[in-house]
């Protein structure tokens, strides 16, 4: 080899580290910036869970209250004008929220007619990790996710006679009212989604799955 050659080498060779060096830094900040999407993802799946919980277990718990109100004319209409969730499903979306490793760091309900909404903010135990990039093993991630309650039905027909009442005024019997002088509770039938649910309001189980039967949970958008 000439010292020609040899000075040429000699040269290219620092260039060459400088190379290494700078692919290397690019793969280290690439991996980094993989570290907090991965702790993004799971911070957002912290919080739709915790907004999901919670909304599930605010509507699930409507059933008690909504079977008197459907009994009173005009009820449902008052209901959901006026009916307010406050903190409801709030300590199930705490303990959603720890499950997946974050805490609960806000919450709140925004009501509205036919839907309510359902606010959960969370930031995670865990952070981005160590890095090329400075601060990262002390970042923690945050999310926000809102699940709405809509009500999926309309009244089609209500305050369908009862047959036993027909009888009662064909033998001139006591105007519809039973022995004990406790009315007879009337059919109401809605549309829920296209779908005909008669609902007999006389029938006091029916309260149990009476929140799950009217109202739709999902997450949206916000």
């Amino acid at each position: 080899m000439t010292e020609h050659s040899r000075r040429d080498a000699g040269q290219a060779f620092p260039i060459y580290i400088v190379m290494v060096a700078g692919l290397l830094f690019l793969a280290f900040a690439f991996f980094a910036v993989g570290q907090a999407s991965a702790t993004r993802n799971g911070a957002q799946g912290a919080a739709d869970a915790a907004a999901l919980a919670a909304a599930q277990e605010a509507r699930d718990g409507l059933g008690v209250q909504l079977l008197p109100v459907l009994r009173e004319p005009n009820g449902l209409n008052e209901f959901l004008a006026t009916h307010e969730y406050f903190q409801a499903g709030r300590g199930k979306a705490t303990q959603l929220a720890f499950d997946n490793r974050s805490d609960l760091i806000d919450f709140g309900w925004r009501t509205g007619y036919w839907q309510d909404k359902v606010t959960a903010r969370i930031k995670t135990h865990y952070t981005v990790g160590e890095s090329v990039i400075p601060g990262t093993e002390k970042t923690h991630a945050t999310a926000t996710a809102t699940a709405v309650i809509k009500f999926r039905c309309s009244t089609k027909v209500q305050g369908l006679p009862d047959p036993a009442d027909d009888e009662d005024e064909g033998d001139g019997g006591n105007d519809g009212d039973d022995k004990s002088g406790t009315p007879d509770l009337p059919i109401l039938t809605l549309d829920c989604d296209g779908v005909e649910v008669p609902l007999d309001l006389g029938d006091h189980d029916l309260a149990a799955g009476l929140g799950k039967l009217l109202f739709d949970v999902q997450l949206i958008d916000d």
